[in-house]
């Protein structure tokens, strides 16, 4: 097998969907080497010049072989609504032994197939939108950021009413709600690191980080 090391920051996306398309475009725009991967030439007329772009049946071992898929650190799966085409994709990555293989799911199952057969993380974008809208449909959260384990969330927020005029250390916040203010942002002003001796005013957005469940209680606070 080649040596990876020289590759490890390119990333192939298989699969122009909405979510390989997003993927892809911001990849490309962040300035990372990506080249894209579709089968449907309706697709591939759609996001030709757009993007680095090949038309190829990535289900086909050969086909990835000879677009280089071996020379990619990350490859990203963005077909999901075929679970056989799915399957079949990030198995042929397994095998090429591709270093990081992130894959989309449409379900936990799916999730877990593709986790069986090698797949190193797995996405559920509609899942995932719909919790995060969720959250913050419910209270003063502006932005809610979960962690893939361990039930660390990062979430930005609205000061509870409790909160201003007060500093961090005045408030006790950790000792009292079990959650850690990482920052703020004042209208107008550039974000600052949180001290103790960060004063918060009503108009202020809190970036802290905890347990989901506690986040929730004290986001929740009048």
């Amino acid at each position: 097998m080649p040596d990876r090391t020289a590759y490890n920051d390119s990333t192939l996306v298989i699969g122009l969907g909405r979510f390989g398309s997003a993927m892809a475009a911001t990849l490309d725009r962040l300035g990372r080497e990506v080249l894209a991967v579709e089968r449907d030439p309706v697709l591939v007329r759609q996001w030709t010049g757009r993007i680095p772009l090949v038309e190829a049946d990535a289900t086909d071992m050969e086909a990835l072989e000879q677009l280089g898929a071996t020379e990619f650190g990350t490859a990203v799966v963005g077909v999901a609504t075929s679970l056989e085409a799915s399957v079949l994709i990030t198995g042929n990555l397994v095998d090429l032994e591709t270093p990081q293989i992130w894959a989309k799911a449409v379900s936990r199952a799916h999730g877990r197939i593709l986790r069986r057969i090698g797949a190193h993380h797995v996405v559920y974008p509609e899942f995932d939108a719909g919790q995060r809208a969720a959250h913050l449909v419910s209270g003063r959260m502006l932005d809610y950021i979960e962690m893939e384990k361990g039930g660390f969330t990062i979430v930005k927020m609205r000061p509870p009413a409790e909160l201003h005029g007060f500093t961090i250390g005045e408030s006790k916040i950790r000792s009292r709600y079990g959650v850690t203010v990482f920052g703020l942002m004042s209208p107008g002003e550039p974000f600052e690191y949180a001290t103790p001796a960060t004063l918060v005013s009503p108009d202020d957005v809190l970036v802290v980080g905890g347990d989901a469940m506690l986040l929730e209680r004290f986001a929740n606070r009048n």
